[in-house]
């Protein structure tokens, strides 16, 4: 990958993650460059999901018990 995972949004990671199933899906990928897309799949996929389990956890802490509105930090890019 050109790009540090860590510098990516969820919705470019999404993308980059949806052209590599592409290509995969596609099937004229040599065998170790399908083997190196698969790889950087997943570390796609593993940075969305925990990406994706950070908002959940976030959004959890929105609302207390007493339905109060609780403040929240929104960590964009560099966490």
């Amino acid at each position: 990958m050109s790009k540090d995972l860590s510098e990516l949004t969820f919705e470019q990671a999404m993308e980059r993650l949806e052209e590599v199933v592409s290509k995969l899906e596609e099937g004229d990928v040599p065998l170790e460059e399908a083997i190196n897309m698969f790889h950087d799949g997943m570390k796609l996929s593993k940075f969305c999901h925990d990406k994706l389990q950070k908002v959940d956890k976030q959004m959890t802490e929105v609302l207390s018990e007493d339905g109060e509105i609780t403040p929240f930090d929104v960590e964009e890019q560099g966490e």
